[in-house]
């Protein structure tokens, strides 16, 4: 039996997550939703976008199920351009389950009524797939969407609702725009030939396809603070044995989650803590004692934390004041290009002795994480380095890796374009590389060949979004 059409397909989901709470939104939408919300309130006389408060019954056996407020989203004008019901129920969770049974119930007799029609669970992120597919936003803005729901910054909120909102979309549109005219001047050069048309055509496509080309580069080379800030900024905390790094993570954690004790190694494998730092999201990791060492469990802790010293994006390396030649030692081998070096125990040194200003040639944060002494300006200067390596979300940047992909990808081609137009010849291969750029950019935005990605990105949202 073939698979119905999308078009005559109705679909339901619980549009908030499950557990006890005050209200519980259900989702439908498709073609049989004003029907299944006339079977399940006995009333028709609903008014678009109006909540109304209606008894929920089980069509079958007539019990009450719960009494709620119905929403009627009429097509075009909805989330998805199709008929829609929001229902707020009650937020037990039996109440919602009742209600799910009943509906897969209906969606039983609906497929046994056939007529190419059919009401079944909604997949993830078949809502926004739907409202895409109807033209109500490109797929940069679906993709917003998604990282919107997941937003759990206040950064990440506003990065991800500018994409929501179209930003990308219409950056990456206006390219579009500008390589087509160029293209369709040089398809006029090819396609015309035997016309009077001037051969300035060809030399002004030059600074055009290259200045596109230089607001690509400048769109590329943003450290990749977009996608930093929507997966979070890795920072590893770094240093020899007993230094102080647990203590320093379970400050900025304000819990227990690692355990400090005066005997080095305590730490072996690495202990990781999701932080919110000035809006920006951070997954802080604590290693093992960075030293030379026989055991075979403390080696492999060593070997974990210098691996995860080469992906962090920030590299947080505590020494103790006391013993200044371990930590500079520590930090020339395992400290990256541009770490941020705390210098601890301040308090444990004789009044006569200087504390280090720079270590390794790298400038010095002196605290006390015992007494709390310099610990408010480490953490500001820790949250001004995550901010500029992640921003403020308020910028128009890359938020995925297959942007910058394929944007790399338009870029090599329209280099390709301006030297063949430059040489003086290829003019057919270099509007095959402006069509081709063109069509890259369109992916963008879902307006040509997006079928392959539909899965994938509409695979991040959650059921019922």
């Amino acid at each position: 039996m073939s698979r119905p059409d999308a078009r005559h397909v109705t679909i339901y989901a619980p549009a908030t997550p499950p557990g006890a709470a005050a209200v519980a939104v259900l989702r439908l939408s498709g073609p049989e939703s004003r029907a299944i919300l006339s079977s399940l309130t006995g009333r028709n006389d609903f008014v678009p976008r109006r909540a109304s408060l209606v008894t929920i019954r089980d069509p079958a056996s007539g019990e009450t199920l719960d009494r709620a407020l119905a929403v009627l989203f009429p097509g075009p004008e909805s989330y998805t351009g199709e008929d829609s019901v929001e229902l707020h129920l009650h937020g037990g969770r039996a109440v919602m389950a009742d209600v799910l049974d009943c509906l897969a119930s209906l969606a039983s007799l609906a497929s046994l009524a056939g007529e190419g029609r059919a009401l079944r669970p909604a997949e993830p992120g078949e809502f926004t797939r739907r409202a895409f597919l109807a033209g109500k936003m490109d797929l940069t803005e679906a993709e917003g969407i998604a990282d919107l729901v997941a937003a759990e910054t206040s950064a990440q909120r506003r990065q991800a609702l500018g994409q929501a909102g179209g930003a990308l979309g219409r950056l990456y549109e206006s390219w579009r725009s500008r390589l087509i005219r160029i293209l369709a001047h040089a398809e006029a050069m090819i396609d015309f030939p035997e016309e009077d048309l001037p051969e300035s055509i060809t030399d002004e496509a030059i600074p055009k396809i290259q200045e596109v080309m230089a607001e690509i580069t400048q769109h590329l080379a943003d450290a990749r603070r977009g996608e930093i800030l929507r997966d979070g900024v890795h920072v590893v905390i770094l240093g020899p044995p007993n230094a102080g790094k647990s203590t320093l993570l379970n400050k900025l954690a304000a819990r227990e989650a690692a355990i400090v004790a005066a005997r080095a190694g305590t730490t072996r494998d690495v202990i990781e803590v999701r932080l919110d730092v000035a809006g920006v999201p951070v997954i802080l990791a604590d290693t093992a004692g960075l030293r030379e060492t026989g055991d075979e469990i403390e080696s492999e802790g060593v070997r974990r934390a210098v691996a995860r010293a080469a992906e962090a994006d920030l590299r947080l390396v505590v020494v103790d004041a006391t013993e200044p030649g371990a930590g500079a030692a520590a930090i020339e081998r395992w400290g990256g290009e541009d770490p941020m070096v705390l210098v601890n125990k301040i308090d444990l040194l004789a009044t006569t002795a200087p504390v280090p200003e720079t270590l390794g040639g790298h400038r010095c944060l002196a605290l006390s994480l015992g007494t709390g002494a310099g610990l408010g300006p480490a953490l500001a200067a820790l949250a001004g380095r995550v901010r500029s390596l992640a921003g403020d979300g308020r910028d128009t940047v890359l938020t995925r890796a297959r942007h910058r992909t394929a944007l790399e990808e338009v870029r090599q081609g329209l280099a390709r374009a301006a030297d063949r137009l430059g040489a003086g010849g290829g003019l057919d291969l270099a509007a095959e590389d402006l069509r081709l750029a063109a069509r890259s950019l369109g992916r963008f935005t879902g307006r040509v060949d997006v079928d392959e990605l539909l899965d994938v990105v509409f695979g991040e949202f959650c059921i019922g979004k």
